[in-house]
């Protein structure tokens, strides 16, 4: 009997820091564990409660292992850091049970650098394909960001190259056997700059059942927002990737001829520093009644997706997006969308169809955030056409059951150069 046992491996993994990644990875398993295989997820301790190295989360094994950055000077404020974002980490337990783990189809790994290396090091020893997903982007990523993720480390001697030369972290994604792109504008560039054409666009999926049916009013009592305001909703991390402040100008403009619009950001805190600077933007523009962050909603909440039925509008503003899962959230439940034109929503919207575009950084980016509202706010035709044409194109092209169809099949390449890389081929 062929063996379906496929490993998941991202760097963190736990139910109350969730993102898109998280999402992915967990849809991804249970399509997976449908169609008859045994996908279980192993990973870090990172952000997870003392002694929970083991839970199953919607039917899905998730194995976490300790960890540690191997860096000399570290505060515990630059670990926590690294925990919530892109932290270079190192488990001497987790390699070795991914070495050890048996009856392995096939290794799938959701983040580079030591962890890559891990997962490279493992496939290759125990005669396993292994496959990488960009989710967060290498090849199509902004200066800004790249600086945010390396700060907590600046300054700090890095003892632990050398564990990333033995691992070959270096190479992870020139070895891999196949390599996932979610935004298309990132599989494009890595086409260009690896060496080899093992380079597949597949991008996340939704599930529409799930978010085609909310109570708006509800949620709108629960928070105590108000029937009749024009309700601008924001999923997403507070994380200077994700542009809230650029949001928050934006809507300071708009809500200066509308001022019954309330803006609500909804996500989890990786950035506390930012969090301060948009609550300090928010006192600035004397927005304090017109804007609430919820910083972050559980993502079997119901609350999540009542939300999306909640808005008027939803504005995705980030700097660097490799795709957007949420926008295929918002369209399902009908929503129109603002998004900003960077990365993969580029690919994914269309412009005056299924939604509008901006430009975060350029000079107007906060009146052209502001007018695009306002066209959406001065008429309820546009939005509910948009609405509609988003939902149509989330359930034709992005269901889940269409994604795993498209990932069994880069399995199955995979499987196949590892054949031939071992035969000599």
């Amino acid at each position: 009997m062929k063996e379906q046992k496929i490993i998941h491996v991202p760097r963190r993994f736990v139910s109350h820091e969730w993102g898109g990644t998280e999402t992915v990875i967990l849809e991804i398993s249970k399509q997976q564990r449908a169609l008859g295989m045994n996908p279980q997820i192993m990973t870090s301790m990172a952000l997870a409660e003392s002694g929970c190295d083991h839970e199953t989360i919607q039917d899905i094994e998730v194995h976490r292992f300790p960890h540690l950055y191997p860096f000399w000077g570290l505060a515990d404020a630059d670990r926590a850091a690294m925990d919530k974002k892109g932290g270079n980490l190192f488990s001497w337990s987790l390699f070795r049970a991914l070495c050890q783990e048996a009856d392995v189809r096939l290794y799938h790994a959701h983040a580079l650098k030591r962890l890559g290396g891990m997962v490279r090091t493992a496939a290759r020893w125990n005669g396993k394909p292994y496959v990488v997903s960009l989710h967060g982007g290498i090849f199509d990523v902004p200066a800004a960001e790249l600086a945010d993720l390396t700060k907590p480390i600046q300054g700090k001697w890095e003892w632990g190259k050398p564990l990333g030369a033995l691992l070959g972290a270096r190479r992870v994604l020139e070895d891999a056997d196949h390599v996932i792109c979610v935004g298309e504008s990132e599989s494009l560039k890595a086409r260009q700059q690896l060496s080899h054409d093992r380079v597949s666009y597949l991008p996340n999926g939704v599930d529409a059942s799930r978010f085609a049916t909310g109570d708006g009013r509800a949620f709108r009592e629960k928070w105590g927002i108000s029937a009749d305001a024009f309700l601008v909703v924001n999923m997403g991390r507070i994380d200077s990737q994700k542009n809230q402040l650029g949001l928050v100008r934006g809507f300071a403009r708009f809500r200066a001829s509308v001022p019954e619009a309330q803006l609500l950001l909804i996500g989890p805190v990786t950035q506390p520093a930012y969090l301060q600077q948009i609550r300090q933007l928010i006192a600035s523009e004397g927005l304090e009644q017109s804007v609430q962050i919820i910083p972050g909603l559980e993502n079997g909440s119901q609350d999540l997706v009542d939300a999306y039925h909640a808005a008027d509008v939803f504005v995705l503003a980030s700097r660097h997006e490799p795709f957007g899962i949420v926008v295929l959230e918002a369209w399902c439940a009908g929503c129109a969308v603002i998004v900003s034109r960077v990365g993969g929503l580029q690919s994914l919207v269309r412009d005056g169809e299924t939604g509008i575009f901006f430009d975060p950084d350029a000079a107007d980016a906060d009146e052209q955030l502001a007018m695009a509202l306002k066209s959406l706010q001065e008429n309820e035709q546009k939005r509910r056409f948009m609405g509609q044409a988003g939902r149509r194109e989330a359930i034709e092209n992005y269901e889940w059951s269409r994604i795993t169809q498209r990932l069994e099949l880069i399995y199955q390449q995979a499987e196949a150069h590892a054949k031939k890389r071992k035969e000599g081929g």
